[in-house]
């Protein structure tokens, strides 16, 4: 992180001058890795209260409209929690793009890719799928998968062209299963959920809205706000609490 902030003009012009740096990312969940995004932030800023929390927490805070809610993240990954204004609370844990992600982006990377080279593709979205990667190959998406520190994010690149063929019957059966799939493991596990706004961050939630809200009816859930981007509203709360 030192590295990367050094290499960035703009952020070493201005970081003596910082006087505090709230920083939420993801994996940023426990102390321990709090611990050490604090302290390399610290090193960079010298001159800063540097405050470290996980991206659900900036989920939360970003869309929070004054009621308690549940807050959802549909991006590269997936996670939600409730958040009262004070506290935010996990019912249950992420797992992560191997083990859970349900309704994200690299979840849908993952159907993608299986379908194709099972050959369980439609004819149409398989040629227009070789034709935008035409080195695709099982050996070269095995490696980028199992060797790659990034992978939930490579998985997640293929959004733009699944959002192409997202009127076709599979894509739409991807997109039901999955968002479905997120709801039972994410959101109906919290107590009063249907009492409660449903609000979502990121870009799947944003591009495929339709299909979401459709799920979130026919579980008689209450879609709340969608944000593709929550960076300034996130801002906004953050100066708020801490205007005194």
């Amino acid at each position: 992180m030192i590295e990367q902030m050094q290499f960035n003009p703009q952020l070493v012009e201005v970081a003596n001058r910082i006087s505090a740096v709230y920083f939420f990312g993801a994996g940023c969940s426990r102390p321990e890795l709090q611990d050490k995004v604090q302290g390399a932030l610290e090193q960079f800023f010298q001159q800063a209260d540097c405050q470290v929390d996980h991206d659900l927490a900036a989920a939360a805070y970003a869309t929070y409209d004054g009621r308690p809610a549940i807050s959802c993240i549909l991006g590269t990954g997936s996670n939600a929690c409730r958040f009262d204004g004070k506290s935010v609370y996990s019912e249950v844990p992420s797992l992560a793009f191997i083990l859970g992600d349900e309704g994200s982006g690299s979840y849908f990377g993952k159907k993608l890719l299986a379908a194709y080279f099972y050959k369980q593709l439609p004819t149409e979205i398989a040629e227009d799928l070789k034709k935008e990667y035409p080195h695709m190959t099982v050996d070269a998406i095995v490696e980028q998968v199992y060797q790659n520190s990034h992978a939930n994010v490579f998985l997640a690149s293929f959004m733009p062209f699944i959002h192409r063929w997202k009127s076709s019957d599979l894509v739409q059966a991807w997109l039901r299963s999955g968002f479905q799939h997120f709801l039972d493991n994410q959101v109906l596990c919290y107590e009063g959920v249907k009492d409660l706004p449903i609000h979502f961050v990121g870009s799947v939630a944003k591009y495929f809205q339709e299909e979401l809200e459709q799920v979130l009816n026919e579980n008689d859930l209450k879609l709340g706000r969608i944000m593709k981007k929550p960076a300034h509203a996130l801002a906004t709360f953050v100066l708020d609490q801490h205007s005194d």
